[in-house]
């Protein structure tokens, strides 16, 4: 059986080698790497280094690789209405012909290039990464389909943003291509959806508005989700079904996952206890609170910004995320019943008669997901409430105006791509970045623009 602790963190991340970068991630009004290098940090390796193609010989600015799955379609829908202007030069790519067929035709695409590469044709997506500036890639569950795409982009300098929250598959694809990424110039960021973009970008949000009214950052903050409404795909509970299988074979994988600083670079020099959230009243907010299923990649995305920021946070910063469950005995009784729902659904999971029960007769299948119907009707409140050394508090909101998983997560890769494309210099260098550290304040403004999200900050407490 799978201890508490560790069924919480394989619900839904790595130790990396970041030894010579730096990232100056909260000089006002900057963008990050750029600010690095104004304020005398050593800059990460320039774009376009050795073997990569220049990014002026790309005939695509976005290639959406996964096009005929269940987000990469809401995604290539969304690509249309976004840039069916001509500001983005873009075409979608998957291993069937056909289906990219199909997907063209029900959208009404004109003029989009189809690009047919499968996953494990080395060849094919060679040819494909040299013709685009940045790869979106859909293809999961990652740990299954994704490693040779990544190993690709890390060698011929193509940026690459996907939607993984697969904390096993990060940590290889770190180890086995950042030195590769490093030399040709290639930027890849994991993590662009729901997971963790709110929570990353939320904490980003909040430690800029803490420098603008203390003059200092908190060095506590507590992620709190008001509401969530929304609905899981097959091919969330596929790469959920797949972490279960490596963590029960996998005894290091087990305590990687208890380490909640497994994302920091090896010498990172973090040793503060964070929380362990349980079921309990949360004064500050005045309701019961329990568990966030995302939380166990969520907060080690959020803890390896600080330390690739160099600690601009704090040295011993403390991050948790939990989910407002309400007030009263029914507040608490709901506390109760997620924490032993998620439990349960990972025990199970864990033992394969149960789990190939769950999947036969009670999971979605890969390729399902919500509705159209209740992707436009869900939605998101997320709440950072912050201290500082002091002891002086400061909130913000970030919301959504779609399902999380989907309706929302689609437009949060996508302009995430874009900024890829776009915004951020080329002579940002290459290697594995979070999306605050190398998107930073251009993607709050992209978000909030073009995605239906939102950052504001709360009344003073």
């Amino acid at each position: 059986m799978l201890p508490l602790t560790l069924m919480r963190s394989v619900s839904l991340t790595y130790a990396a080698k970041w030894r010579d970068r730096s990232v100056d991630a909260y000089v006002p009004l900057r963008y990050h790497a750029t600010s690095a290098r104004l304020c005398g940090l050593n800059p990460l390796l320039q774009k376009n280094g050795t073997g990569a193609v220049s990014m002026a010989e790309k005939k695509f600015d976005i290639i959406v690789y996964g096009a005929t799955s269940f987000v990469g379609q809401i995604i290539t829908r969304y690509m249309h209405e976004q840039f069916n202007d001509g500001s983005m030069v873009w075409a979608i790519a998957g291993r069937s012909r056909d289906k990219l067929q199909k997907v063209s035709e029900t959208i009404g695409l004109a003029g989009i290039e189809l690009i047919v590469a499968d996953a494990d044709d080395e060849q094919a997506l060679q040819r494909m990464c040299a013709r685009t500036k940045v790869v979106m890639s859909t293809v999961g569950p990652y740990a299954l389909y994704g490693d040779l795409l990544v190993q690709v982009c890390a060698a011929s300098g193509t940026d690459y943003c996907d939607l993984t929250g697969e904390p096993q598959w990060i940590r290889k694809m770190q180890w086995r291509h950042e030195d590769e990424a490093k030399k040709s110039g290639a930027r890849i960021v994991h993590c662009c959806g729901f997971d963790s973009i709110p929570s990353d970008l939320g904490v980003h949000f909040l430690q800029r508005r803490a420098i603008g009214q203390f003059g200092a950052t908190c060095d506590q903050i507590a992620m709190r989700v008001a509401s969530l409404k929304g609905g899981a795909s097959g091919g969330t509970i596929a790469s959920m079904v797949n972490m279960v299988k490596e963590a029960v074979s996998d005894p290091e994988l087990r305590r990687e996952l208890k380490d909640p600083y497994s994302l920091c670079p090896l010498d990172h020099r973090f040793s503060l206890p964070q929380p362990d959230v349980k079921v309990t009243y949360d004064k500050r907010v005045g309701a019961w609170i329990a568990p966030f299923v995302m939380a166990a990649i969520n907060t080690r995305v959020v803890h390896r910004s600080n330390a690739l920021s160099h600690a601009s946070y704090a040295e011993q910063f403390k991050y948790e995320e939990a989910v407002i469950t309400g007030q009263g005995a029914r507040g608490k009784w709901k506390a109760r019943a997620a924490t032993w729902g998620m439990n349960a659904l990972m025990v199970g999971l864990a033992v394969p008669p149960i789990r190939w029960l769950l999947e036969t007769f009670i999971l979605p299948k890969p390729g399902e997901g919500p509705s159209e119907k209740a992707q436009l009707e869900g939605g998101f409140d997320i709440l950072f409430l912050g201290t500082t050394a002091k002891g002086e508090r400061i909130g913000c909101r970030v919301t959504g105006d779609r399902d999380p998983g989907y309706g929302s997560t689609a437009k949060m890769l996508t302009q995430a791509a874009a900024c890829l494309a776009k915004d951020v210099p080329d002579d940002v260098g290459g290697g594995f970045w979070t999306p605050a550290t190398i998107f930073g304040d251009m993607l709050v403004k992209r978000l909030e623009a073009h995605a239906g999200l939102t950052f504001s900050q709360l009344p003073q407490p």
